[in-house]
């Protein structure tokens, strides 16, 4: 009679995916980069730093956590949240001192959707890189 073989499934190791996703938090592309998934590592650190950067350069602001009624605090949480995700772009961003104020012009409101759009695609890059390093993509 063949032996049953029971295992946790391939997420609970957190050995395989801890670095991985640590690494493409703290830099765009660098849980690829770990992955050996050299293209793909850089197209997102292209993609993800040239969109903060384009974010920064249209004067764009960064959230921060207010709350207030439901709508406010779910938008500057969610904005705020969607900012972090950058990971050092942000801290080295905010390290450097800038901060915008609030401004009628339409491309600074530009400039803030590119940097959550920014932190959002670095969140699909983690997620990308977790499931690789999962073996559940290739």
């Amino acid at each position: 009679m063949a032996e049953h073989k029971s295992s946790a499934p391939s997420f609970l190791a957190y050995e395989k995916w801890a670095v991985p996703v640590l690494l493409g938090w703290f830099l765009p592309g660098g849980g690829h980069f770990y992955l050996k998934r050299w293209s793909r590592g850089g197209l997102l650190l292209f993609a993800i730093g040239g969109m903060f950067a384009f974010g920064l350069l249209t004067r764009g602001i960064m959230f921060d956590p207010i709350s207030g009624d439901l709508f406010t605090t779910v938008v500057n949480w969610g904005g705020y949240l969607s900012d972090m995700a950058t990971g050092s772009l942000y801290f080295l961003a905010t390290w450097l001192g800038y901060e915008q104020q609030l401004s009628g012009s339409a491309v600074a409101d530009y400039g803030t959707k590119f940097l959550v759009c920014a932190g959002l695609l670095n969140v699909l890059a983690i997620i990308d890189a977790f499931e690789i390093a999962v073996e559940n993509k290739s």
